[in-house]
């Protein structure tokens, strides 16, 4: 079940602003009946009209961007930077991003019109691993690796285990990469948790999200996943043991 305006903006009839208007205008039906308040949910099943015409669904579509740094995890942006629909003039579907990747982050990002897909793989009870690889300043001893694997305190709660190792260090330039996993999404949480530990992330790049890997991509590039690979994203979110073994 989604919000009605939801609804309407995913259908590409107009923004969610301008659908919540249309329904407080009375222009919308619901199964033959007019609703003109906002937060009424539909499903699948139900019929709605707006202004007498049945509104036609786009059949749902899903891509993976490389999203490179200094891009919006957004589809419009009122400063007008770069916002990662702008990768795909192509697509005629609304299509927008599942969560978000932050301004200074590249990598893995799920993009769909597909309102039921969005929602399940970022329901929190579900929990998809997500590979992060961070540069960060200073040498990572495997104390504060333990750390966070056992989760640190934010500001929004104590995080969720993980899995860390470090990929190198740099002791001319003290610095290290270290590979993180975790299955939480919480804002700038990955940043959040390596400032927990004393140690400030220079980069950041999402490098897997379930199964699903970067692979040859490069920035700025995207390709469509498959309904297998669809099919396989709905299970992993639904499954008891959502992790992944790489």
């Amino acid at each position: 079940m989604e919000r009605l305006q939801k609804v309407i903006a995913h259908a590409g009839i107009a923004s969610r602003r301008k659908a919540e208007e249309m329904i407080i205008e009375g222009r919308v039906k619901v199964n033959g009946k007019v609703v003109n308040e906002l937060g009424v949910k539909v499903g699948a099943n139900d019929k709605v009209e707006i202004d007498g015409v049945p509104l036609s669904k786009e059949e749902p579509v899903y891509y993976m961007l490389y999203k490179p740094r200094g891009v919006i995890s957004a589809v419009t942006d009122d400063k007008n930077r770069k916002v990662v629909t702008d990768f795909f003039p192509h697509v005629k579907e609304r299509i927008y991003p599942i969560g978000r990747l932050d301004y200074d982050t590249s990598g893995l990002l799920l993009l769909t019109n597909d309102g039921e897909f969005a929602n399940l793989l970022m329901h929190p009870k579900f929990e998809i691993d997500k590979v992060y690889v961070a540069k960060v300043k200073g040498i990572v001893n495997r104390y504060k690796l333990k750390e966070l694997e056992k989760g640190v305190v934010l500001s929004d709660g104590k995080t969720a285990p993980a899995k860390a190792k470090i990929i190198s260090t740099d002791n001319r330039k003290d610095t290290t990469i270290v590979e993180l996993t975790i299955h939480e999404g919480r804002n700038r949480q990955v940043r959040r948790m390596f400032e927990a530990i004393g140690h400030e992330v220079v980069k950041l790049k999402r490098e897997r999200y379930g199964f699903l890997h970067l692979g040859n991509l490069r920035p700025g590039d995207a390709r469509e996943i498959g309904p297998h690979e669809v099919k396989r994203l709905r299970a992993l979110a639904t499954s008891k043991d959502s992790r992944i073994i790489f």
